[in-house]
């Protein structure tokens, strides 16, 4: 087999790294890339599976994963600039697939995806949403009142009750809680081998 196609397409992979998400010069706090996004979303989408049932978890997965994919080539464009920018994703996924031998289950995946009729794919639209939830709900934490504008319009695009559940949980969730909260002796006592910090 040549690899050199494969290659290629770790270097667009690559390319999610460098590509800023948009929305946030709106909001005007927070940062992140698409592969950042892309990360979070792929492991929200394994564990809603995982809390779900009769769902295929590897599925889930490679669909929340490679959902922003094309945007290697098209770049973000947040909500905004699609009210005035039409954006030729298929075929950027055409170019894309037709360089890869497994190109054909990738457009499949992307497809699903976009169509959102399987169980799979509403999953991982939900864990799209809760990454962009909870990052909103961080930037809340921080001071940004904005952010809990956004995230009213985020959660209306839940569709799963999973999806709509851990959302509710968010929200009463400070964002620091997972290492601050209930953990004092961290902070009052520091670890002994390191003596006071």
């Amino acid at each position: 087999m040549e690899y050199g196609k494969i290659v290629h397409f770790f270097f667009e992979l690559g390319m999610l790294k460098k590509t800023p998400r948009s929305g946030f010069q709106f909001l005007g706090s927070g940062r992140e890339s698409v592969a950042d996004h892309s990360f979070r979303v792929a492991a929200i989408g394994f564990t809603l599976a995982r809390l779900a049932q009769n769902v295929d978890p590897f599925k889930v997965v490679c669909l929340a994963l490679f959902h922003d994919i094309p945007e290697a080539r098209t770049g973000d464009m947040n909500y905004v600039n699609k009210r005035y920018v039409t954006v030729d994703e298929g075929g950027a996924v055409d170019d894309l697939a037709g360089s890869l031998p497994f190109g054909d289950e990738l457009k499949a995946l992307l497809g699903e995806y976009r169509d959102a009729e399987t169980e799979e794919a509403r999953l991982a639209h939900d864990a799209d949403q809760l990454d962009l939830i909870l990052e909103l709900k961080e930037q809340n934490d921080l001071g940004n009142t904005y952010a809990i504008k956004w995230i009213h319009f985020a959660i209306q695009r839940l569709t799963t009750p999973i999806g709509k559940e851990v959302a509710r949980e968010v929200l009463e969730t400070d964002s620091t809680d997972w290492w601050f909260k209930g953990h004092d002796d961290w902070w009052s006592k520091g670890r002994k081998d390191q003596g006071d910090a």
